[in-house]
């Protein structure tokens, strides 16, 4: 499994008019922490899409939500997968606030596109080649 963490501090202009984190928002955050654990495995959005033709788009997201985040606390983002990428990738999430409790959870499904053909195509070798050891290790 790949697991990385990132945090993010709830903006006012994100709260609702109770002061809670606006749940339209947490798709933001989903966004946030898989844009992120790519970088940490030395791969990013733009370059995928730019330099290797290849788009991700969302084919289906689930959350739960547990308790409210509130305005000005620093929520860490878990972000995990949970298998190797083929035809599509998975990440799942956890967002806990500053006392460690679980905020919201969830996973969101992508598929890949290849943006010339605009046609799905298997996980491209480019990020399989920074996911594979993670999984390998745990076989060890």
């Amino acid at each position: 499994m790949l697991t990385t963490q990132t945090t993010h501090r709830v903006r006012y202009a994100e709260t609702d008019q109770m002061g809670y984190l606006y749940h339209g928002h947490y798709a933001l955050l989903y966004e946030i922490g898989r844009v992120e654990m790519l970088r940490d495995v030395g791969r990013s959005y733009a370059e995928l899409e730019g330099k290797h033709g290849i788009m991700m788009p969302v084919m289906s997201m689930n959350q739960r939500f547990i308790r409210p985040a509130r305005y000005d606390e620093v929520l860490t983002i878990t972000t995990s997968l949970r298998h190797v990428p083929d035809r599509t990738i998975t990440f799942h999430f956890e967002i806990h606030n500053e006392n460690g409790k679980l905020v919201n959870g969830g996973s969101i499904k992508l598929c890949f596109v290849d943006v010339e053909t605009e046609r799905t195509v298997p996980a491209p070798e480019y990020l399989l080649q920074v996911i594979r050891p993670h999984f390998e290790q745990e076989k060890n």
